[in-house]
Protein backbone atom coordinates (compact mmCIF):
# COMPACT_ATOMS: atom_id res chain seq x y z
CA UNK A 1 0.00 0.00 0.00
CA UNK A 2 1.49 3.33 -0.85
CA UNK A 3 1.89 6.11 1.76
CA UNK A 4 -0.88 8.07 -0.12
CA UNK A 5 -3.10 5.15 0.52
CA UNK A 6 -1.97 5.20 3.89
CA UNK A 7 -2.87 8.42 4.22
CA UNK A 8 -6.06 8.64 3.13
CA UNK A 9 -7.18 5.38 5.18
CA UNK A 10 -6.05 7.04 8.28
CA UNK A 11 -7.52 10.45 7.19
CA UNK A 12 -10.77 8.69 6.69
CA UNK A 13 -10.74 7.06 10.29
CA UNK A 14 -10.37 10.27 11.60
CA UNK A 15 -12.95 12.08 9.52
CA UNK A 16 -15.09 8.80 11.12
CA UNK A 17 -14.42 9.90 14.96
CA UNK A 18 -15.09 13.07 14.20
CA UNK A 19 -18.69 11.98 12.82
CA UNK A 20 -19.09 10.53 16.05
CA UNK A 21 -18.43 13.49 18.29
CA UNK A 22 -15.18 12.92 19.10
CA UNK A 23 -12.72 16.23 19.78
CA UNK A 24 -11.04 17.22 16.79
CA UNK A 25 -7.57 17.02 19.54
CA UNK A 26 -8.56 13.56 20.45
CA UNK A 27 -9.73 12.02 17.01
CA UNK A 28 -6.48 13.40 15.68
CA UNK A 29 -4.30 11.84 18.23
CA UNK A 30 -6.25 8.30 18.05
CA UNK A 31 -5.67 8.06 14.27
CA UNK A 32 -2.82 9.33 14.49
CA UNK A 33 -1.47 6.57 16.91
CA UNK A 34 -3.15 3.84 14.98
CA UNK A 35 -1.26 4.86 11.99
CA UNK A 36 2.25 5.32 14.14
CA UNK A 37 1.68 1.76 14.90
CA UNK A 38 0.11 0.37 11.57
CA UNK A 39 3.69 1.71 9.63
CA UNK A 40 6.47 1.38 12.58
CA UNK A 41 4.80 -0.32 15.63
CA UNK A 42 3.68 -0.14 19.17
CA UNK A 43 7.73 0.72 20.31
CA UNK A 44 8.56 3.32 18.38
CA UNK A 45 5.35 5.55 19.42
CA UNK A 46 5.65 5.08 22.72
CA UNK A 47 9.27 6.68 22.16
CA UNK A 48 8.02 9.37 20.60
CA UNK A 49 5.29 9.98 23.42
CA UNK A 50 7.88 10.86 25.75
CA UNK A 51 9.40 13.51 23.40
CA UNK A 52 6.57 15.22 21.61
CA UNK A 53 4.74 17.19 24.39
CA UNK A 54 8.13 18.70 25.20
CA UNK A 55 9.65 19.16 21.71
CA UNK A 56 6.13 20.85 20.83
CA UNK A 57 5.22 23.00 24.04
CA UNK A 58 8.63 24.39 24.24
CA UNK A 59 8.98 26.23 21.31
CA UNK A 60 9.90 30.03 22.47
CA UNK A 61 7.16 31.31 19.76
CA UNK A 62 4.35 29.62 21.19
CA UNK A 63 4.30 31.73 24.17
CA UNK A 64 3.15 34.25 22.21
CA UNK A 65 -0.38 32.55 21.68
CA UNK A 66 -1.64 32.83 25.62
CA UNK A 67 0.25 36.52 25.81
CA UNK A 68 -2.30 37.60 22.82
CA UNK A 69 -5.38 35.21 24.30
CA UNK A 70 -5.25 37.31 27.39
CA UNK A 71 -4.91 40.58 25.72
CA UNK A 72 -8.07 39.78 24.01
CA UNK A 73 -9.55 38.86 27.76
CA UNK A 74 -8.73 42.25 28.94
CA UNK A 75 -9.95 44.35 25.89
CA UNK A 76 -13.14 42.35 26.76
CA UNK A 77 -13.46 43.48 30.12
CA UNK A 78 -12.09 47.28 29.22
CA UNK A 79 -14.77 48.47 27.91
CA UNK A 80 -12.45 49.06 24.41
CA UNK A 81 -15.04 47.59 22.39
CA UNK A 82 -17.38 49.64 23.71
CA UNK A 83 -15.36 53.03 22.57
CA UNK A 84 -15.04 51.65 19.56
CA UNK A 85 -18.66 51.31 18.31
CA UNK A 86 -19.26 54.26 19.69
CA UNK A 87 -17.01 56.53 17.80
CA UNK A 88 -18.25 54.52 14.95
CA UNK A 89 -21.63 55.26 15.17
CA UNK A 90 -20.71 58.69 15.85
CA UNK A 91 -18.80 59.35 12.40
CA UNK A 92 -21.34 57.13 9.91
CA UNK A 93 -24.49 56.34 12.42
CA UNK A 94 -26.68 58.68 10.04
CA UNK A 95 -25.95 56.82 7.32
CA UNK A 96 -28.74 54.63 6.19
CA UNK A 97 -27.16 51.01 7.69
CA UNK A 98 -24.10 53.52 9.16
CA UNK A 99 -24.78 51.99 12.80
CA UNK A 100 -24.33 48.21 11.25
CA UNK A 101 -21.67 49.31 9.59
CA UNK A 102 -20.19 50.87 12.77
CA UNK A 103 -20.18 47.60 14.51
CA UNK A 104 -18.28 46.29 11.44
CA UNK A 105 -15.58 49.22 11.89
CA UNK A 106 -15.50 48.14 15.73
CA UNK A 107 -14.98 44.78 14.70
CA UNK A 108 -12.07 45.80 12.84
CA UNK A 109 -10.32 48.12 16.01
CA UNK A 110 -10.67 45.67 18.22
CA UNK A 111 -9.63 42.23 16.26
CA UNK A 112 -6.48 44.75 15.79
CA UNK A 113 -5.54 44.29 19.93
CA UNK A 114 -7.67 41.04 20.52
CA UNK A 115 -6.70 38.43 17.92
CA UNK A 116 -9.93 35.88 18.50
CA UNK A 117 -12.73 35.74 15.98
CA UNK A 118 -15.22 33.81 18.59
CA UNK A 119 -14.03 36.28 21.43
CA UNK A 120 -14.81 39.60 18.68
CA UNK A 121 -18.12 37.84 18.07
CA UNK A 122 -19.00 37.30 21.47
CA UNK A 123 -18.22 41.20 22.88
CA UNK A 124 -19.10 43.69 19.59
CA UNK A 125 -22.18 41.41 20.16
CA UNK A 126 -23.13 42.19 23.66
CA UNK A 127 -22.24 45.99 22.82
CA UNK A 128 -23.73 46.78 19.18
CA UNK A 129 -26.71 43.91 19.35
CA UNK A 130 -29.26 46.07 21.68
CA UNK A 131 -28.01 49.02 20.03
CA UNK A 132 -29.20 47.62 16.74
CA UNK A 133 -32.33 46.11 18.04
CA UNK A 134 -33.41 49.65 19.51
CA UNK A 135 -32.78 51.36 16.18
CA UNK A 136 -35.59 48.70 14.45
CA UNK A 137 -32.94 47.32 12.42
CA UNK A 138 -33.93 43.87 10.90
CA UNK A 139 -32.69 40.66 12.62
CA UNK A 140 -31.64 39.31 9.86
CA UNK A 141 -29.02 42.11 9.08
CA UNK A 142 -28.45 42.92 12.38
CA UNK A 143 -27.08 39.28 13.26
CA UNK A 144 -25.41 38.55 10.05
CA UNK A 145 -23.12 41.85 9.83
CA UNK A 146 -22.08 41.06 13.68
CA UNK A 147 -21.17 37.45 12.58
CA UNK A 148 -19.51 38.44 9.83
CA UNK A 149 -17.51 41.41 11.40
CA UNK A 150 -16.35 39.08 13.68
CA UNK A 151 -14.18 36.94 11.74
CA UNK A 152 -12.37 40.26 10.95
CA UNK A 153 -11.04 39.15 14.58
CA UNK A 154 -8.43 36.21 12.84
CA UNK A 155 -8.09 38.83 9.62
CA UNK A 156 -6.31 42.25 11.32
CA UNK A 157 -3.23 41.12 12.98
CA UNK A 158 -2.54 40.20 15.52
CA UNK A 159 -4.02 36.38 14.74
CA UNK A 160 -3.75 33.53 16.93
CA UNK A 161 -3.76 31.39 13.41
CA UNK A 162 -1.24 32.96 11.82
CA UNK A 163 1.15 32.63 14.28
CA UNK A 164 0.46 28.72 14.22
CA UNK A 165 0.58 28.88 10.37
CA UNK A 166 4.12 30.62 11.25
CA UNK A 167 5.54 27.72 13.45
CA UNK A 168 3.90 25.07 10.95
CA UNK A 169 5.68 26.71 8.25
CA UNK A 170 9.21 28.05 9.56
CA UNK A 171 7.66 31.93 8.27
CA UNK A 172 8.35 35.51 10.09
CA UNK A 173 5.63 35.93 12.00
CA UNK A 174 6.29 39.75 11.75
CA UNK A 175 6.02 39.84 7.93
CA UNK A 176 2.96 37.39 7.83
CA UNK A 177 0.95 40.05 10.55
CA UNK A 178 2.28 43.22 7.76
CA UNK A 179 0.88 41.20 5.00
CA UNK A 180 -2.58 40.50 6.30
CA UNK A 181 -3.20 43.76 7.22
CA UNK A 182 -4.43 45.42 3.76
CA UNK A 183 -6.66 42.41 2.90
CA UNK A 184 -8.09 42.49 6.74
CA UNK A 185 -8.95 46.20 5.57
CA UNK A 186 -10.53 45.02 2.22
CA UNK A 187 -12.28 42.55 3.89
CA UNK A 188 -13.81 45.02 5.93
CA UNK A 189 -14.65 47.72 3.68
CA UNK A 190 -16.64 45.03 1.49
CA UNK A 191 -18.42 44.06 4.33
CA UNK A 192 -19.46 47.91 4.60
CA UNK A 193 -20.42 48.12 1.19
CA UNK A 194 -22.47 44.72 1.65
CA UNK A 195 -24.47 46.46 4.33
CA UNK A 196 -24.31 49.67 2.25
CA UNK A 197 -26.36 47.60 -0.55
CA UNK A 198 -28.54 46.05 1.74
CA UNK A 199 -29.83 49.46 3.19
CA UNK A 200 -30.22 50.69 -0.16
CA UNK A 201 -32.83 47.78 -1.37
CA UNK A 202 -34.69 47.57 2.08
CA UNK A 203 -34.01 50.81 3.53
CA UNK A 204 -36.60 49.75 6.63
CA UNK A 205 -34.05 46.76 7.57
CA UNK A 206 -31.23 49.74 7.73
CA UNK A 207 -32.82 52.90 9.50
CA UNK A 208 -30.32 55.83 9.82
CA UNK A 209 -29.65 57.22 13.66
CA UNK A 210 -28.88 60.60 14.07
CA UNK A 211 -26.34 62.82 12.78
CA UNK A 212 -23.72 63.93 15.45
CA UNK A 213 -22.18 67.17 15.83
CA UNK A 214 -18.36 67.33 14.98
CA UNK A 215 -17.59 67.96 18.49
CA UNK A 216 -19.23 64.24 19.85
CA UNK A 217 -17.23 62.86 16.84
CA UNK A 218 -14.20 64.00 18.37
CA UNK A 219 -15.09 63.08 21.66
CA UNK A 220 -15.79 59.74 21.17
CA UNK A 221 -12.80 59.25 18.37
CA UNK A 222 -10.37 60.78 21.31
CA UNK A 223 -11.91 57.74 23.79
CA UNK A 224 -10.67 55.08 21.17
CA UNK A 225 -6.94 56.28 22.00
CA UNK A 226 -6.01 53.67 23.92
CA UNK A 227 -6.85 51.20 21.04
CA UNK A 228 -4.62 53.18 18.81
CA UNK A 229 -1.80 53.60 21.30
CA UNK A 230 -1.58 49.69 21.78
CA UNK A 231 -2.13 48.86 18.44
CA UNK A 232 0.41 50.84 16.70
CA UNK A 233 2.85 50.05 20.06
CA UNK A 234 2.59 45.72 18.77
CA UNK A 235 2.08 46.20 15.63
CA UNK A 236 4.62 49.05 14.72
CA UNK A 237 7.32 47.76 17.25
CA UNK A 238 6.98 44.39 15.72
CA UNK A 239 7.50 45.82 12.34
CA UNK A 240 10.12 48.52 13.12
CA UNK A 241 12.04 45.62 14.91
CA UNK A 242 11.78 47.03 18.22
CA UNK A 243 10.15 44.31 19.49
CA UNK A 244 10.35 40.11 19.17
CA UNK A 245 6.23 39.26 18.53
CA UNK A 246 6.72 37.58 21.87
CA UNK A 247 7.98 40.92 23.46
CA UNK A 248 5.45 43.15 21.67
CA UNK A 249 2.29 40.69 22.94
CA UNK A 250 3.78 41.30 26.28
CA UNK A 251 3.80 44.94 26.12
CA UNK A 252 0.72 44.97 24.46
CA UNK A 253 -1.29 42.31 27.17
CA UNK A 254 0.02 44.76 30.07
CA UNK A 255 -0.91 48.29 28.60
CA UNK A 256 -4.29 46.54 27.79
CA UNK A 257 -4.69 45.11 31.09
CA UNK A 258 -3.77 48.86 32.69
CA UNK A 259 -6.54 50.32 30.71
CA UNK A 260 -9.26 47.62 31.23
CA UNK A 261 -8.07 48.18 35.39
CA UNK A 262 -8.19 52.16 34.59
CA UNK A 263 -11.65 51.80 33.21
CA UNK A 264 -12.81 49.65 36.66
CA UNK A 265 -13.54 46.57 34.62
CA UNK A 266 -10.77 44.87 35.67
CA UNK A 267 -11.36 44.18 39.76
CA UNK A 268 -10.52 40.86 41.05
CA UNK A 269 -13.78 39.27 39.76
CA UNK A 270 -13.24 40.12 36.20
CA UNK A 271 -8.88 39.17 36.68
CA UNK A 272 -9.51 35.87 37.60
CA UNK A 273 -12.57 35.35 34.75
CA UNK A 274 -9.53 36.75 32.16
CA UNK A 275 -7.03 34.32 33.43
CA UNK A 276 -9.32 31.47 33.37
CA UNK A 277 -11.09 32.38 29.36
CA UNK A 278 -7.28 32.73 28.57
CA UNK A 279 -6.28 29.23 30.40
CA UNK A 280 -9.06 27.25 28.66
CA UNK A 281 -8.71 28.66 25.18
CA UNK A 282 -4.85 27.89 25.73
CA UNK A 283 -5.41 24.39 26.75
CA UNK A 284 -7.58 24.02 24.04
CA UNK A 285 -5.05 24.84 21.21
CA UNK A 286 -2.32 23.01 23.05
CA UNK A 287 -4.06 19.86 23.13
CA UNK A 288 -5.33 20.30 19.24
CA UNK A 289 -1.41 21.15 18.17
CA UNK A 290 -0.24 18.38 20.19
CA UNK A 291 -3.10 15.98 18.32
CA UNK A 292 -1.91 17.57 15.15
CA UNK A 293 1.71 16.43 15.68
CA UNK A 294 0.76 12.97 16.10
CA UNK A 295 -1.03 12.61 12.98
CA UNK A 296 1.55 14.50 11.14
CA UNK A 297 4.37 12.28 12.32
CA UNK A 298 2.65 9.32 11.12
CA UNK A 299 2.01 11.48 7.47
CA UNK A 300 5.79 11.82 7.69
CA UNK A 301 6.36 8.40 7.87
CA UNK A 302 4.36 8.05 5.41
CA UNK A 303 6.21 10.40 2.92
CA UNK A 304 2.46 11.28 2.02
CA UNK A 305 2.68 14.91 1.60
CA UNK A 306 5.48 14.59 -0.39
CA UNK A 307 4.31 11.95 -2.36
CA UNK A 308 0.82 14.08 -2.84
CA UNK A 309 2.88 16.55 -4.14
CA UNK A 310 5.00 15.16 -6.59
CA UNK A 311 1.71 13.31 -7.73
CA UNK A 312 -0.44 16.50 -8.20
CA UNK A 313 2.11 18.01 -9.75
CA UNK A 314 3.27 14.82 -12.25
CA UNK A 315 -0.69 15.13 -13.34
CA UNK A 316 0.15 18.52 -15.06
CA UNK A 317 -2.75 20.45 -13.86
CA UNK A 318 -2.79 23.88 -14.26
CA UNK A 319 -1.65 26.02 -11.21
CA UNK A 320 -4.59 27.92 -10.85
CA UNK A 321 -6.80 24.53 -11.13
CA UNK A 322 -4.79 23.05 -8.42
CA UNK A 323 -5.33 26.48 -6.10
CA UNK A 324 -8.88 26.13 -7.04
CA UNK A 325 -9.35 22.78 -5.91
CA UNK A 326 -7.56 23.23 -2.30
CA UNK A 327 -9.84 26.62 -1.84
CA UNK A 328 -12.94 24.06 -2.30
CA UNK A 329 -11.70 21.66 -0.11
CA UNK A 330 -10.86 24.47 2.63
CA UNK A 331 -14.80 25.66 1.86
CA UNK A 332 -16.16 22.08 2.66
CA UNK A 333 -13.71 21.53 5.84
CA UNK A 334 -14.82 24.96 7.40
CA UNK A 335 -18.60 23.32 7.15
CA UNK A 336 -17.53 20.73 9.76
CA UNK A 337 -14.23 22.15 11.46
CA UNK A 338 -13.16 25.20 13.38
CA UNK A 339 -10.14 26.84 11.62
CA UNK A 340 -7.75 26.48 13.66
CA UNK A 341 -7.82 22.56 13.46
CA UNK A 342 -8.31 22.99 9.68
CA UNK A 343 -4.91 24.63 9.48
CA UNK A 344 -2.99 22.26 11.64
CA UNK A 345 -4.94 19.00 9.91
CA UNK A 346 -3.92 20.79 6.61
CA UNK A 347 -0.91 22.47 5.72
CA UNK A 348 1.71 19.79 6.29
CA UNK A 349 -0.55 18.55 2.77
CA UNK A 350 -1.13 21.42 1.16
CA UNK A 351 1.66 23.86 1.95
CA UNK A 352 4.27 21.14 0.12
CA UNK A 353 2.01 21.37 -3.09
CA UNK A 354 1.88 25.26 -3.19
CA UNK A 355 5.34 25.49 -2.17
CA UNK A 356 5.70 23.05 -5.50
CA UNK A 357 4.21 25.22 -7.94
CA UNK A 358 4.93 28.34 -9.89
CA UNK A 359 2.25 31.22 -9.45
CA UNK A 360 2.98 34.56 -11.02
CA UNK A 361 6.61 33.80 -10.29
CA UNK A 362 7.00 34.45 -7.16
CA UNK A 363 10.15 33.56 -4.70
CA UNK A 364 9.42 30.40 -1.87
CA UNK A 365 9.02 33.02 1.09
CA UNK A 366 6.67 35.15 -0.83
CA UNK A 367 4.94 32.23 -2.03
CA UNK A 368 4.48 31.08 1.27
CA UNK A 369 3.11 34.41 3.04
CA UNK A 370 0.63 34.44 0.37
CA UNK A 371 -0.64 30.92 1.02
CA UNK A 372 -0.61 31.43 4.51
CA UNK A 373 -2.98 34.67 4.02
CA UNK A 374 -5.15 32.93 1.04
CA UNK A 375 -6.21 29.90 3.25
CA UNK A 376 -7.04 32.44 6.53
CA UNK A 377 -8.88 33.86 4.28
CA UNK A 378 -10.62 30.89 3.18
CA UNK A 379 -10.48 28.89 7.08
CA UNK A 380 -12.66 32.37 8.05
CA UNK A 381 -15.96 31.68 6.05
CA UNK A 382 -16.11 28.20 7.99
CA UNK A 383 -16.98 30.68 11.19
CA UNK A 384 -20.08 31.94 9.44
CA UNK A 385 -20.89 28.95 7.30
CA UNK A 386 -22.99 25.71 8.22
CA UNK A 387 -23.81 23.55 10.11
CA UNK A 388 -20.78 24.43 12.52
CA UNK A 389 -20.70 27.97 12.18
CA UNK A 390 -19.49 29.50 15.39
CA UNK A 391 -19.61 32.83 15.11
CA UNK A 392 -23.48 32.30 14.02
CA UNK A 393 -24.34 30.24 16.97
CA UNK A 394 -22.49 33.30 19.21
CA UNK A 395 -24.31 35.79 17.81
CA UNK A 396 -27.79 33.79 17.94
CA UNK A 397 -27.36 32.97 21.71
CA UNK A 398 -27.67 36.58 22.40
CA UNK A 399 -30.93 36.90 19.65
CA UNK A 400 -32.89 34.33 20.72
CA UNK A 401 -35.57 36.58 19.12
CA UNK A 402 -33.79 36.06 15.42
CA UNK A 403 -33.73 32.23 13.84
CA UNK A 404 -30.75 31.21 13.14
CA UNK A 405 -32.51 30.34 9.68
CA UNK A 406 -32.60 33.89 9.21
CA UNK A 407 -29.24 34.67 10.42
CA UNK A 408 -27.62 31.91 7.78
CA UNK A 409 -30.03 33.97 5.09
CA UNK A 410 -28.14 37.12 5.91
CA UNK A 411 -24.85 35.97 5.78
CA UNK A 412 -25.20 34.65 2.41
CA UNK A 413 -24.36 38.47 0.60
CA UNK A 414 -21.24 38.51 3.52
CA UNK A 415 -20.17 35.02 1.69
CA UNK A 416 -20.46 36.87 -1.91
CA UNK A 417 -18.23 39.47 -0.75
CA UNK A 418 -15.92 36.64 0.85
CA UNK A 419 -15.21 35.12 -2.47
CA UNK A 420 -14.89 38.25 -4.13
CA UNK A 421 -11.99 39.02 -2.15
CA UNK A 422 -10.63 35.48 -2.40
CA UNK A 423 -10.42 35.74 -6.15
CA UNK A 424 -8.45 39.45 -5.34
CA UNK A 425 -5.89 37.92 -4.00
CA UNK A 426 -5.63 34.74 -5.80
CA UNK A 427 -4.90 36.42 -8.84
CA UNK A 428 -3.72 39.92 -7.61
CA UNK A 429 -1.02 38.63 -4.90
CA UNK A 430 0.78 41.94 -4.67
CA UNK A 431 -2.08 42.92 -2.34
CA UNK A 432 -0.84 40.90 0.04
CA UNK A 433 2.60 41.22 -0.61
CA UNK A 434 2.86 45.34 -1.15
CA UNK A 435 3.27 45.81 2.40
CA UNK A 436 6.31 43.99 2.69
CA UNK A 437 7.74 46.59 0.52
CA UNK A 438 7.73 49.12 2.88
Amino acid sequence: MTGIEQGMLIGSLMLLLLALRMHIAMAMFVAGSIGYIWVAGPAPLLNYYKNVAYARYSIYDLSVVPLFLLMGQFATHGGLSKALFRAGNTMIGHWRGGMAMAAVGACAGFGAICGSSLATAATMGQVALPELRNHKYSGRLATAALAAGGTLGILIPPSVPLVIYAILTEQNIAKLFMAAFIPGIIAMTGYMVVIAIIARMDPIAAPAGEKCSWAERLAALIDTWPVMLIFAAVIGGIYAGFFTPTEAASIGTLATGYVAWRSGGLGKKAFLACLYGTSQATAMIFLILLGADIMNVFLALTQMPSELAKWVVGLGFSPLLILFVIICIYLFLGCIMDSLSMLLLTIPIFFPIIMGTDYWGMDPESKAIWFGILALMVVEIGLITPPVGMNVFIISSMAKEVPMKETFKGIVPFLASDMLRIALLVFFPSVVLVALRF
